[in-house]
C-alpha cells in the first residue's frame, strides 16, 4: 500500500506541476515579476505538500513560528536541517515572507520545475567557481533581503540521513554576517516518513522546529556556525531521540576487593 501510495503522489506532483510552471513562465513572457510569480510557485508546493497528507498521511507538526522576525522589512537567513525533499518543499508554505533558495544551477534544467525556478528571485550558482558563486550570494542576498525576501540554506549542503549529521559550511553564516539578517536555525525530521532519497514514503509526523533568531552582527562565521549547529543538533536528538544512539554512561570505577 505504501508503494501505491507513493507511485500516486509522485504522479500528482508530475501531472500539477506543468500548468503551474507554465504559468510561471507565461508571467514572465508578460513583463510579471517577483511575488506574484512567487504566489504561482508556493500554491504548487501547498498542493504538494496537502498531497503529501492526504495520500501520505505525512503531515507536519511545527512549533516555535513566534520566533521569526515580526516586523514587514526584518530580513532573515534561514538555516534549515535537511533530510529530505519535503521540507524544502513545506518552508514556503509555511513561512511569512517570500524565500529565496540558494541551489545548484543544474537544477534549471528539470523540465518544468526548473524551468520554473529559474523565472523565480532565487540563486542559482555553480559550485565549481566557489569565490565567484560566494559573492553572488551575497550581492543578491542583499538584494532580496531588501525585497523583504528571506534567504533559506541547508548548512550541510545536501540530504543527511536520518540520525547522521553532515558537515556544517559556513556559507550561510557568512551570507548572514555580511548583510547584518540574524539566522534562524531550524531542525527538521523529514526523514522519519520521507527517507532521503527513497521512493516509498510512510505516514506519519514530520517535527519541525524552529529556533530564536541568533544576531551575525560582530560574530565569526564559523563560531555562528557552531552555535546553529549545537542547536539544531541538540534538537533534532529531542524530536527524534530514537535515531540516535544513546550516550554511553560512564562507568564507575570498580571498588578494590578485600582482604
Amino acid at each position: 500500500m505504501a508503494f501505491i501510495r507513493s507511485v500516486i503522489h509522485l504522479l500528482w506532483m508530475g501531472i500539477t506541476v506543468v500548468p503551474y510552471a507554465l504559468a510561471i513562465m507565461l508571467g514572465t513572457l508578460l513583463g510579471v515579476r517577483g511575488v506574484p510569480l512567487y504566489r504561482i510557485a508556493r500554491a504548487w508546493l501547498s498542493l504538494c505538500i496537502s498531497g503529501a497528507r492526504v495520500l501520505l498521511g505525512i503531515r507536519p507538526h511545527i512549533i516555535g513560528m513566534e520566533n521569526l522576525p515580526q516586523g514587514v522589512n526584518e530580513g532573515a537567513i534561514l538555516l534549515v536541517k535537511h533530510q529530505s525533499t519535503y521540507e524544502t518543499f513545506l518552508m514556503p508554505v509555511i513561512m511569512p515572507h517570500p524565500l529565496a533558495y540558494v541551489f545548484k544551477k543544474e537544477l534549471l534544467h528539470v523540465p518544468f520545475f526548473g524551468w520554473a525556478i529559474g523565472r523565480l528571485d532565487m540563486i542559482h550558482i555553480d559550485r565549481n567557481q566557489r569565490t565567484q558563486a560566494f559573492n553572488k550570494v551575497v550581492q543578491q542576498g542583499k538584494d532580496l533581503l531588501a525585497k523583504g525576501i528571506w534567504i533559506i540554506m541547508f548548512p550541510e549542503g545536501t540530504r543527511i540521513e536520518r540520525g547522521q549529521k553532515g558537515t556544517y559550511k559556513t556559507g550561510g553564516t557568512r551570507l548572514a554576517i555580511d548583510t547584518g539578517a540574524p539566522v534562524i536555525p531550524i531542525a527538521v525530521t523529514s526523514a522519519k516518513a520521507w527517507p532521503r532519497k527513497a521512493f516509498i514514503k510512510r505516514a506519519g509526523v514530520v517535527e519541525v522546529s524552529i529556533g530564536k533568531p541568533i544576531p551575525s552582527t560582530g560574530r565569526q562565521p564559523e563560531e555562528l556556525m557552531r552555535e546553529v549547529e549545537d542547536w539544531i543538533e541538540a534538537e533534532m536528538r529531542r524530536l527524534d531521540p530514537d535515531a540516535y544512539p544513546a550516550p554511553v554512561a560512564a562507568r564507575a570505577p570498580r571498588a578494590a576487593d578485600g582482604g
